[in-house]
């Protein structure tokens, strides 16, 4: 979108008299309900948002107690080119300063806190090492250009371990890449594709974060309180405790229109008559959907119930209409979409946080993610800005961890990380920290560890094809379309803020027809600038034996693989 194209777009006919209805509690969903208010002059109160759980902000949370402890599932990267993220935090006010907006005060802390790590990667239990490169050979640069140059059709529903050699899983780019974004060498090499080309202006900086950017506090704190505040405050209606079940449509003529909504509260049945020119918003999966926590001295159970709340009504959905996607191919295999995070709370701590300052060489909040290369669980860790919540005492810190891999020994807890308490879990991120012999002392200040067992976090990642995920706005839709991760927006990377947020951007504009363009995604992988400073950094020019080797090669052996008879 262009400055001409910034426009108050018109008020759609008769909106005073009609009602939204937008099922879950998620970013999706609250970023719909303000560009319905912002951009479409709907009153607040004619929007109506039903959710299951007591609590609002879906997979965005963080909530706890001093005493108690904290706890977040983890946060989702954001970087400057997030444009309907940007968007619409551009009119949230802050609750700091309501003169000035939640970006206003977001790009502010940037600025003058902007994160650079010291320290990407440890082993041998807190010992820093190298980071510089990439670590590509060539062999591997090449394949990254393929990836770049072929097409999703082509690609199809191939694996990222179908698609790389075996030496791409040993060099750098990879241990920065899957720590990063949660990848797995079972999951789509077409997303891949698609962080390659979103994210190519980053890859510079990969190695050392340059270019993420981070939050006052935990993002619920900072990005779903005050936008929950100004919907509240413009009257938009929230249903706490409501189960969706169903939704009822009319598929005659070739059409789509949502008719009743289906939904259980307090243990009774209930319904909803939904208008002909009154709007569904449907968020059709949830990546933190059944998660369950353990605590200091009880593991976190893997749930495998049939009933798997918003995906469950997507299977009964995708039975009416071949439009609505195929829910089956992101929710059916818990193993291999599973992981979990673990938040740790310590009081009074003087051994950790100045033993981590010392070996990562950052301030604390600003050097983001450390991975642990030689962990059998393939272990992260950061370090957040103090204090990561809002009523969190000065004398109490947390830290929040990772890992990856669920079902294999530990190195120093003989179990598999998916077996351990929260104790076992944090002893066995000590050791590898090199902080072995602190251990009981550390745990003396440990008000608690809450691990987050969460088994579709990563449920967007599984390989599909084109019809897996529903559109947007389905052909024929009326008044009817589909929020979050698991609609599809070509170009764009599920696991991101961004990605919820233009799905509530492109329903609201669309079936509103508000004759406003969508915020066009970041197209650098088209910046001549952008391919060739990614080519280089690939490469290793000027760190390696490979430095002399100049674009012009990477291109000349593109012709080499025939990748037009791929395309």
């Amino acid at each position: 979108m262009n400055n001409y194209e910034r426009i108050t777009p018109k008020t759609p006919e008769n909106i005073a008299n009609r009602h939204a209805y937008l099922l879950g509690g998620g970013i999706g969903s609250l970023s719909a309900a303000a560009f319905m208010i912002h951009d479409a002059h709907m009153p607040g109160k004619n929007i109506h948002i039903l959710e299951k759980l007591d609590l609002l902000g879906g997979s965005m949370d963080g909530a706890g107690t001093a005493e108690k402890g904290y706890t977040a599932r983890g946060g989702r990267e954001i970087e400057s080119h997030f444009e309907c993220f940007n968007d619409l935090y551009s009119f949230i006010p802050s609750l700091n300063d309501p003169n000035i907006s939640i970006l206003d005060e977001f790009r502010q802390l940037n600025i003058e806190e902007p994160i650079e790590s010291h320290c990407r990667l440890v082993e041998k239990q807190g010992t820093p090492s190298d980071f510089s490169s990439f670590g590509l050979s060539q062999a591997n640069a090449l394949e990254l250009a393929k990836l770049h140059m072929l097409t999703e059709e082509a690609l199809g529903g191939t694996t990222i371990e179908q698609f790389f050699s075996p030496s791409f899983f040993e060099t750098n780019f990879w241990y920065f890449w899957v720590t990063m974004f949660a990848f797995e060498p079972w999951h789509s090499v077409v997303e891949v594709k698609r962080y390659v080309e979103r994210f190519m202006h980053l890859i510079g900086g990969m190695n050392c974060l340059k270019g993420i950017l981070h939050t006052e506090y935990n993002q619920f704190d900072s990005l779903i309180l005050p936008l929950l505040t100004w919907l509240k405050d413009n009257g938009v209606q929230f249903q706490m405790g409501c189960d969706v079940t169903d939704i009822d449509f009319d598929f005659s003529n070739g059409k789509k229109t949502a008719t009743r909504i289906l939904f259980t509260k307090s243990g009774k049945a209930g319904q909803i008559d939904v208008a002909p020119d009154d709007l569904v918003l449907f968020t059709n999966g949830s990546m933190t959907q059944n998660t369950q926590r353990g605590d200091f001295n009880t593991p976190a159970p893997l749930n495998r119930s049939e009933n798997k709340g918003c995906f469950s009504v997507w299977e009964k959905l995708a039975k009416k209409s071949p439009e609505f996607g195929h829910p089956e191919v992101f929710c059916s295999d818990v193993d291999k979409t599973k992981w979990m995070s673990f938040t740790v709370t310590l009081k009074d701590d003087d051994i950790v946080f100045p033993y981590l300052t010392k070996l990562t060489g950052d301030k604390p909040g600003m050097g983001g993610l450390v991975t642990i290369k030689d962990s059998s669980w393939l272990m992260s860790w950061v370090v957040p800005k103090h204090p990561h919540f809002i009523d969190q005492p000065d004398n109490v810190k947390v830290l929040w961890a990772y890992a990856l891999k669920l079902d294999v020994p530990g190195d120093y807890i003989k179990k598999t990380y998916a077996e351990c308490t929260g104790r076992e879990m944090f002893e066995e991120l000590l050791y590898h920290m090199g902080l072995e012999k602190q251990i009981p002392a550390i745990l003396d200040h440990t008000v608690n560890v809450i691990p987050s067992m969460m088994p579709y976090i990563t449920s967007q990642f599984m390989p599909r094809v084109a019809g897996d995920r529903p559109e947007v706005i389905p052909a024929g839709s009326q008044n009817f379309g589909f929020l979050g991760q698991y609609a599809e927006v070509p170009h764009d990377c599920v696991f991101t803020v961004e990605y919820s947020v233009r799905t509530a951007m492109m329903a609201v504009y669309g079936l509103l027809d508000l004759n406003k363009p969508v915020e066009e995604i970041y197209p650098g992988w088209y910046d001549i600038r952008v391919l060739s400073k990614a080519a280089k950094t690939c490469l290793g020019v000027g760190n390696t034996s490979l430095g002399t080797i100049p674009l012009a090669l990477l291109v000349s052996n593109l012709k080499d693989l025939e990748l037009n008879k791929l395309l």
